[in-house]
């Protein structure tokens, strides 16, 4: 690898007379990781690396340690430096290799990104994020542009939200998704089996404004007697009292019931469940409400005399290595080398997509996207990936989402119990 400023001759020996060719200096690369970690971020991290390493255009390979906040504070690595072992076991390693951040910087502040940039002879700037990922890359193209400085920035998608506008889908998800099936499935096994002691359960999963995640719950069901019953989702909302039938009707049918509800969910009207009052606010405004099973929980055993459980895999249900999808790992991955290439092309201001191609199999391919469409956006779920009521998946939902977790599901007995 070639550090900038220097310059290639190649000499070609012949009878000739020798034939010298001369690259212009490289420029380096920079990369950074943002927002919530997933357990395929580092797959496109590696991508990144390894894909440098071969692209004459490309100097150095910087890291910015806890993203754009870390450059902010001079936190750099040099990534060209770890071994290729090393990089290859990224693929293979949850949450982000190189430290994540929530920060949204002001004018002032990607101002002095500019200049640390010019200062370290980058030119090509890799983000890996979300939403506001894509809000702070794009921000950071359109300075650059401004100012006259020659910076190629490439926005590169991760969230197991699954939320972002102009792809099919995100890198994270998959694995989250088959993460939370597989959870849901076996919560429900315990359940279903300690239905005298604790029949009702509910399980709170990720997903701020939209329900892909909650959908992915359901995707191990057969029958009604597999766990989950019943799914709700942000884009429906949820009325307590019609909670409160639901699980009346599925338990009176059963003996037992797995819901599964948003961390983030409101009323029709828009009031959010529980308290009402935010518990913190992020730096680019997004709120966090207290948890709703708890809420729902005790409506439950106000309501019914019947103990509710409720199950919360918070930060597990995105960090999964044995339960990662490796369809989910290699799009990650191919992800990564794109962002390159498409750097080296120029494609300044864009973020890398994933898109499906079409036919009755499942292929994809990257695309690319303005960072201004994506940037703040939400993808919300389909309303026909839901049943008519509204809270259960379609048929429509498992076609799109069973490709994008990779090996088949497990698969679980129940015993016939024939009478002795």
């Amino acid at each position: 690898m070639l550090a900038g400023g220097e310059v290639f001759r190649k000499i070609a020996r012949s009878s000739c007379v020798p034939i010298i060719a001369v690259r212009m200096a490289a420029s380096n690369l920079i990369i950074g990781q943002s927002g919530g970690c997933t357990a395929v971020i580092n797959c496109t991290l590696a991508g990144v690396i390894e894909e440098a390493a071969r692209q004459p255009a490309v100097g150095r390979v910087l890291g910015m340690r806890h993203g754009i906040e870390g450059l902010l504070s001079g936190e750099l690595v040099d990534l060209g430096r770890e071994t290729p072992e090393t990089v290859a076991a990224l693929r293979t390693t949850p949450s982000a290799a190189l430290g994540s951040c929530r920060f949204k910087p002001n004018d002032h502040q990607l101002t002095q990104v500019l200049a640390i940039l010019r200062e370290h002879n980058v030119r090509y700037f890799l983000y890996v994020g979300g939403n506001d990922s894509a809000d702070t890359s794009a921000r950071l193209a359109a300075l650059a542009d401004h100012a006259g400085q020659d910076l190629v920035v490439v926005g590169l998608p991760k969230t197991i939200d699954n939320d972002l506008p102009e792809m099919d889908h995100c890198p994270g998800y998959g694995s989250a998704a088959r993460f939370l099936a597989i959870a849901t499935r076996e919560a429900g096994l315990d359940t279903e089996a300690m239905r005298h002691v604790d029949p009702v359960k509910l399980i709170e999963v990720m997903g701020r404004d939209a329900g892909w995640l909650a959908a992915a719950c359901a995707l191990a069901t057969r029958d009604e007697a597999d766990a989950p019953q019943l799914v709700y989702v942000p884009e429906i909302g949820l009325e307590p009292d019609l909670f409160l039938a639901d699980v009346q009707r599925v338990y009176e049918r059963l003996g037992y019931v797995v819901a599964v509800v948003p961390e983030r969910i409101a009323r029709p009207g828009g009031q959010p469940l529980g308290s009402g009052e935010p518990t913190f606010v992020d730096a680019f405004g997004h709120a966090y409400f207290e948890s709703p099973v708890v809420y729902l929980a005790r409506e439950v055993q106000r309501a019914f005399g019947l103990r509710a459980r409720f199950d919360k895999p918070g930060t597990l249900q995105r960090m999964s290595i044995p339960l990662a999808s490796s369809t989910d790992q290699e799009e990650a991955y191919v992800l990564g080398q794109a962002g390159v290439r498409q750097a080296v092309k120029g494609a300044t201001g864009q973020m890398v997509t994933l898109l499906r191609e079409p036919g009755p199999g499942y292929a994809c391919r990257t695309g690319l996207a303005p960072l201004g469409a994506v940037a703040n956006g939400v993808r919300t779920l389909p309303r026909d990936f839901l049943d008519a009521a509204g809270t259960f998946i379609s048929p429509a939902f498992r076609s799109y989402a069973l490709p994008l977790v990779g090996a088949p599901l497990p698969e679980y007995a129940r015993l016939a119990q024939h009478p002795a």
